[in-house]
């Protein structure tokens, strides 16, 4: 019989935000895994169209409920205390009564551990330890985590090393195999054809590092443009107008990311080493897009990123450097055989990282005890 998992998120759905695809792409991993899943996630209002399937490019869908929640997350932490408190128990209506309960959300995941026996997992992102994930690493059947840097956390904190199952995030392979090409992707963003593109895909965020790209933007000729797909309304604006060099495509759904990338010559991972999450604890969607892309990559010098990628992988610079970030993207531009070298060894090494790899890696974790 089919493993019955309830995928238990608190989010508004679908999302521009990295975490909707990762939710999305998971439950459909494990869909086809075999497993029976059912997601469900809050009513909260989106301002995407779209229905969740074609947004994120679903090719095997399955069921999903939402929950009726109030909707009190503009009142900052308070507020999205209470719409948890409602989302936990509102799904207690929603949840199967024979399903292992699933959740990145240690706040809703450790109410529901409260009230109900069922077995439940518990996936890690940012190695929160608080008064919830202290409960879940007791009572949980198992603890997903990203990185080797959050297993290390819990391991010092005396999580039982048998619970803790690491599994980075992943890709979807089939959409850079009928990805776009050059020209037609760079027609379609509105990027010249005439320049070499050095592009970052993602959130325009402080711990991601984008200030230092941006920086690093400055100290690239003329024939090179930055261009930064992602960032909210407000940031574009403002971004645009402190750096007229860089061309801000804005945010596109998650679905065309092969085809976004296809317009680069060079992409770039510029995490900064002043957060712990990006120095130890991520595993960013972008990093897997960026390795099955085929195109070279230039990546800051963390632990969290050199845990993936290693030198012969990509161009590893200082972080928290516009001058080393831009000599890396120089080196990666000029040393054409340098580059194709590393981009072919990240191409031939990323279906570890598939999300049909991660899901079983999940699934067979659990095999002799769920």
């Amino acid at each position: 019989m089919a493993k019955r998992i309830d995928y238990i998120a608190n989010i508004r759905l679908p999302t521009e935000k990295a975490h909707g695809a990762q939710i999305i792409k998971m439950c459909e991993a494990l869909s086809m895994a075999g497993a029976d899943v059912r997601l469900l996630v809050s009513n909260r209002a989106t301002p995407i169209t779209e229905d969740a399937f074609t947004y994120y490019g679903v090719a095997t869908a399955f069921p999903i409920e939402r929950i009726k929640v109030p909707n009190t997350v503009q009142y900052g932490m308070p507020g999205f205390v209470i719409q948890s408190l409602f989302f936990a128990i509102r799904s207690l209506r929603k949840i199967r009564r024979d399903a292992l309960l699933y959740s990145r959300d240690d706040i809703v995941l450790g109410l529901l551990s409260y009230v109900t026996r069922q077995p439940i997992v518990w996936e890690s992102h940012i190695g929160s330890w608080n008064f919830f994930s202290r409960r879940l690493v007791r009572r949980a059947l198992r603890i997903v985590v990203i990185s080797e840097g959050i297993r290390d956390l819990y391991l010092r904190n005396g999580v039982d090393p048998h619970k803790l199952v690491v599994a980075h995030d992943g890709i979807d392979l089939t959409t850079f195999m009928r990805a776009e090409t050059k020209e037609v992707a760079r027609a379609r963003l509105g990027l010249p054809q005439d320049k070499r593109i050095v592009m970052y895909v993602g959130r325009v965020d402080g711990w991601k590092g984008t200030s230092t790209l941006l920086e690093a933007s400055k100290h690239l000729n003329s024939t090179t443009l930055v261009v930064i797909v992602g960032g909210e309304p407000h940031q574009v604006e403002a971004l645009r107008k402190v750096f007229p060099r860089v061309l801000f495509v804005g945010y596109r759904p998650y679905r065309e990311l092969a085809d976004n990338l296809a317009a680069a010559d060079v992409v770039v991972l510029p995490n900064t080493a002043q957060d712990k999450i990006s120095s130890h604890f991520t595993s960013p969607l972008k990093l897997f897009g960026y390795m099955a892309s085929g195109k070279p990559m230039v990546a800051t010098d963390l632990p969290s990123l050199r845990e993936v990628v290693p030198e012969t992988e990509a161009y590893i610079v200082a972080p928290d450097s516009p001058i080393a970030l831009a000599a890396g993207i120089r080196d990666a531009l000029v040393d054409a055989s340098g580059s194709a070298r590393r981009a072919q060894a990240a191409l031939t090494r990323v279906d570890k990282y598939t999300w049909d790899m991660r899901a079983k890696t999940i699934l067979n974790a659990l095999s002799h005890e769920y």
